[in-house]
C-alpha cells in the first residue's frame, strides 16, 4: 500500500541515480520507498535509514553489514540487495523489489492458514535461512514482516539489518535486539544468538500461521518474555483441534526452550519439515482452519526491540551461555518438551519493572541498557592512545577532524566531541580532532643524512616525503641526501610535499669489455667498483666463443660504485648456409653473400677479362661461420 502521504523524499533522486516514488513502509530506523534506478531503468525498493540515526556509528555500521552479507548470499529466496550509498544525510540499500504483501498482511486477512499453505511459506523460509547459516550468519529478527509473498507467489525473506556472523556470536553484556514475541529464551537470558534462535522464531511463526496467533501474549512484552523462559509453546492441534501429531512435533521440536533441543539449523529444520510433510495425507494437508483470529494488528511485541538482559541473581553478571560451537556440531535429540528449572521470580519483576517503567505499551519502542559513560580526557593522547582508551570505555571513534595547533603536538588530540568528562550513552562514539601542528612549518636541513632518517625528520616536522630521485656527487657520500626541494629553512605549510635527490656517489666510467674473455672483462670491471652478473643464456655473435658479446651497461656511460653489469657470454657466430653464386657477375655474387652476414674478396686472374664468378671458397650448399671471409674468383683467358 502506497503510505507516501507528504514524505520529503518522495520525487527526489538520491545519489544522482535512484529517483523515489513512493513510501511503501516506515519503521523504527528505516523508512522503505519503491524507486526506480533511472541508470538500469528498473524498480527497486530503497531503504533509506532515518537521518537522526545516519549520525550513529552503529546504525551505519548494521545497514552496511545488511548489504555485505546480504550480497553474499545470492539466494532466489533472499531479497536480493543491489547497491549501498550515502547522500548528505540519507544513507541507503538499494534493494530488490518484491511486488505483493508480507506474511503479516496474510494473516491479518485471513488468520490461519491450511498446513499445506503454511508449509509452502515455511520451507521457502528456512531454504533462504539455511543458505545464511551455512554461509555463517544468524538472521536474528525472523518474524511475519521480514516475509515478503509476492504477486507471483514466491516467497522471499528481508530484512537482514540484526545479521550477525556465526563466528562472531558472543553473549552480550547490555541488551538485546529482536521481536518480542519471536526471541528466543536464551536471547532473553542471556543474549546468546546462533542459528537455533532463528529455528526458534521459524518455530513460533510456523505456530502463528497454523493457528492465527501467537503463541505467547500479553498486555505488556515484559508478559511475553516472562512466557518464553516459563513455558512451552503450546502444541497447535490445542487452539485448531485436528491438525495431525506430525504437525505439532514440528513445532515442539523447533520451538523447544532448551537450545541443545532443537534442530541445529534451518536446513536441519527444513529435512525434518520436509519428512514430516511427506507423511501427512491430502486431507491433512488441505484441513480448513478456524477463522478465530484474523484482522490482529501489530503491536508492540511485532517491533524489533532492544531489551534490558537480566542479570545473573548468583554472581550479579550477564548470565553465561552455552558453547555455541560444540552444540551446533551436535544431533539434534528426538523432539520433547523442555522441562528447565525454575528461575528467581525477581528477576522476571526486574525486566517487567525496566519495560513497564518506559511506557511500552504503544508504539515503536528501544530501550538501551541504561548505562552512560564518562568520556576519558583524551587531550595531548596519540590517536592510537586516544582509539585505546575509547575501546576500553566501551566507546567507539565516529570520525576524525584534523586542524592546526601552536599548543598539540602534531598528531596528537587537541579536542574531543563529546569533550572529556561529559557522559555518553554506554555504545556510543566520539569525534576525534587531531592537531596538524603549526600552519607554518620550517623545512629541516637534512643533507648528508640518510635517506630514512631525511624522510623521519621531515615527518616529525610536519611535512612529507616526496619523490627521490638519484643524482652522482664528486663530495656526498653514496646514500645521502644532496639537496631537498624546497631546501633546508624554507617555510612551508604542514604536509607539503619536499623531493629529495640522493647520493649516488662518484661516478664510474663503464669501459668496453666486449670481445675480451669473461674473465677478464669480470675482473677490470670489479676492479672499478662494480659488480658483475653473467646472462643465463649465451648468444652467437661474431665475437669468438667464450668472450664478452655484450654489457648491459654501455661503454662510456656512467655508473655508480655498487651497480651491477651485465655480461652476455658469446656462443660464437652462429653458422650459415653458403649460397652457389658461381655463374653470376662478381659485383652480385659480392651482394649476395654480403647480405648473407659475410665478408668477401674477390680475386681475379692476371690475364682474366671476365667477370663471371667462376669459383667460390665455400661451396654452395655448405656453412660458414656468420661473418667469415668468403673468396670469389672469376674466370681467366
Amino acid at each position: 500500500m502506497d503510505t507516501t502521504l507528504d514524505d520529503p523524499l518522495v520525487g527526489q533522486t538520491l545519489d544522482g541515480r535512484y529517483r523515489i516514488d513512493a513510501r511503501i513502509a516506515a519503521g523504527g530506523m528505516a523508512t522503505v520507498y519503491r524507486a526506480l534506478d533511472t541508470r538500469l531503468d528498473r524498480v527497486l525498493a530503497l531503504k533509506v535509514m532515518h537521518p537522526a540515526l545516519a549520525a550513529d556509528a552503529a546504525f551505519v555500521d548494521r545497514f552496511i553489514r545488511e548489504a555485505k552479507s546480504v550480497a553474499r548470499l545470492a539466494h532466489p529466496n533472499v531479497v536480493a540487495v543491489f547497491d549501498q550509498g550515502t547522500d548528505g544525510p540519507y544513507t541507503y540499500l538499494a534493494m530488490e523489489y518484491v511486488s505483493g504483501c508480507t506474511l503479516r498482511d496474510v494473516l491479518r486477512r485471513r488468520g490461519a492458514l491450511q498446513p499445506r499453505a503454511a508449509l509452502d511459506i515455511l520451507e521457502p523460509v528456512l531454504a533462504a535461512l539455511g543458505a545464511a547459516h551455512r554461509a555463517g550468519f544468524v538472521h536474528r529478527d525472523m518474524k511475519p514482516e521480514n516475509v515478503l509473498i509476492g504477486d507471483d507467489g514466491r516467497v522471499k525473506v528481508a530484512d537482514f539489518g540484526l545479521v550477525r556472523s556465526v563466528d562472531t556470536v558472543t553473549s552480550t553484556t547490555g541488551s538485546v535486539l529482536g521481536t518480542v514475541s519471536y526471541l528466543a529464551p536464551e536471547q532473553i537470558e542471556s543474549g546468546v544468538t546462533d542459528t537455533r534462535v532463528d529455528v526458534y522464531a521459524c518455530g513460533v511463526v510456523f505456530y502463528e500461521m497454523l493457528t492465527g496467533a501467537k503463541p505467547h501474549t500479553g498486555g505488556t512484552p515484559a508478559q511475553v518474555l516472562y512466557q518464553h523462559l516459563n513455558e512451552d509453546v503450546p502444541p497447535p492441534s490445542a487452539a485448531v483441534p485436528g491438525l495431525p501429531a506430525g504437525i505439532d512435533g514440528l513445532v515442539a521440536h523447533a520451538t523447544a526452550r532448551d537450545p541443545r533441543l532443537r534442530p541445529a539449523d534451518a536446513v536441519a529444520l527444513l529435512g525434518l519439515v520436509l519428512e514430516a510433510r511427506a507423511g501427512l495425507s491430502e486431507s491433512e494437508l488441505d484441513a480448513v482452519p478456524p477463522q478465530a483470529h484474523p484482522g490482529e494488528r501489530a503491536t508492540s511485541e511485532d517491533r524489533t526491540s532492544v531489551i534490558p538482559r537480566p542479570v545473573s541473581p548468583a554472581d550479579g553478571t550477564a548470565a553465561d551461555g552455552m558453547n555455541h560451537t560444540s552444540r551446533l556440531a551436535t544431533p539434534p535429540p528426538p523432539p520433547a518438551r523442555s522441562r528447565r528449572r525454575s528461575r528467581p521470580r525477581g528477576l522476571y519483576l526486574v525486566i517487567a519493572g525496566v519495560l513497564l517503567a518506559l511506557g511500552l505499551g504503544v508504539g515503536v519502542w528501544y530501550i538501551n541498557s541504561g548505562q552512560f559513560t564518562k568520556v576519558p580526557n583524551l587531550l595531548g593522547k596519540t590517536e592510537e592512545q586516544a582509539r585505546s582508551e575509547l575501546s576500553a570505555a566501551g566507546l567507539g571513534v565516529k570520525g576524525v577532524d584534523r586542524k592546526f595547533s601552536e599548543a598539540f603536538d602534531r598528531g596528537t588530540v587537541m579536542n574531543t566531541d563529546p569533550q572529556g568528562g561529559k557522559r555518553i550513552r554506554g555504545n556510543g562514539a566520539v569525534t576525534l580532532t587531531l592537531s596538524r601542528g603549526p600552519e607554518v612549518v620550517s623545512v629541516p636541513a637534512v643533507k648528508g643524512k640518510t635517506l630514512d632518517a631525511a624522510k623521519a625528520e621531515l615527518t616529525s616536522a610536519g611535512l612529507a616525503p616526496g619523490i627521490v630521485t638519484q643524482a652522482f656527487s664528486q663530495d656526498v657520500a653514496q646514500g645521502a641526501v644532496i639537496s631537498t626541494d624546497p631546501e633546508g629553512g624554507q617555510k612551508r605549510a604542514p604536509d607539503t610535499a619536499v623531493a629529495i635527490v640522493v647520493s649516488k656517489g662518484r661516478p664510474v666510467q663503464v669501459p668496453n669489455v666486449a670481445g675480451q674473455p669473461v674473465d677478464q672483462a669480470r675482473v677490470a670491471l670489479q676492479d672499478l667498483g662494480l659488480k658483475v652478473e653473467t646472462a643465463a643464456e649465451q648468444v652467437n655473435s661474431p665475437s669468438p666463443a667464450g668472450t664478452v658479446a655484450n654489457q648491459s651497461a654501455a661503454a662510456g656511460t656512467q655508473a655508480a660504485a655498487g651497480d651491477t653489469v651485465t655480461l652476455t657470454v658469446s656462443k660464437g657466430p652462429r653458422p650459415v648456409q653458403v649460397p652457389n653464386v658461381t655463374g653470376q657477375e662478381a659485383d652480385a655474387a659480392r651482394r649476395a653473400l654480403e647480405a648473407l652476414g659475410f665478408k668477401v674478396k674477390v680475386e681475379r686472374p692476371f690475364f682474366g677479362f671476365s667477370n663471371t664468378t667462376d669459383a667460390q671458397s665455400v661451396p654452395g650448399g655448405q656453412s660458414a661461420p656468420e661473418g667469415s671471409t668468403i673468396i670469389i674468383r672469376t674466370k681467366g683467358l
